[in-house]
């Protein structure tokens, strides 16, 4: 697969805006694995090999275990996520799949079990960044594996 086109080079404006993004979640004080493991579940229902990738590098480079990547399409069903990470992945599936045009009460008052007002708005900017990364890798076809950035710098 060829990319169509680079797109931090067609808008630079438009990758700032997306950076900046990224940059309030990093400093909202999320925990920065549980921010990854959404990013990648969000990708994971996307399809974005691309996020795919680089999420899968940098939890690992965080310490996650190889049990709980292999697992988290399985969330649900596997013993190894705590209350606050179901919730957030729960939140993160709801706020990606908006099929049916909103998110479940129940979605939401698990997560505001766990997240404060701020923390739950933080958490939603990262689904809503992971969601727009994706569209912009596969809509352009930014290949799997090319993310060469050492895990934890980008």
């Amino acid at each position: 697969m060829q990319t169509r086109l680079d797109y931090a080079k067609a808008s630079p404006g438009a990758l700032k805006a997306m950076l900046g993004l990224e940059v309030h979640v990093a400093s909202s004080g999320l925990d920065p694995v549980l921010v990854e493991l959404v990013k990648l579940r969000v990708s994971q229902i996307n399809g974005c090999a691309y996020c795919i990738d680089m999420h899968t590098k940098e939890l690992r480079a965080k310490g996650e275990t190889e049990q709980r990547l292999y697992l988290l399409n399985a969330w649900r069903e596997a013993p190894f996520y705590s209350e606050r990470e179901m919730a957030a992945l729960a939140w993160a599936e709801a706020a990606t799949r908006l099929s049916n045009g909103e998110v479940s009460e129940e979605t939401y008052e698990r997560a505001r079990k766990h997240f404060s007002e701020t923390q739950l708005v933080d958490l939603t900017l990262a689904i809503v960044a992971i969601n727009g990364w994706n569209r912009l890798s596969i809509g352009f076809r930014v290949p799997a594996g090319s993310y060469v950035a050492q895990p934890g710098q980008h």
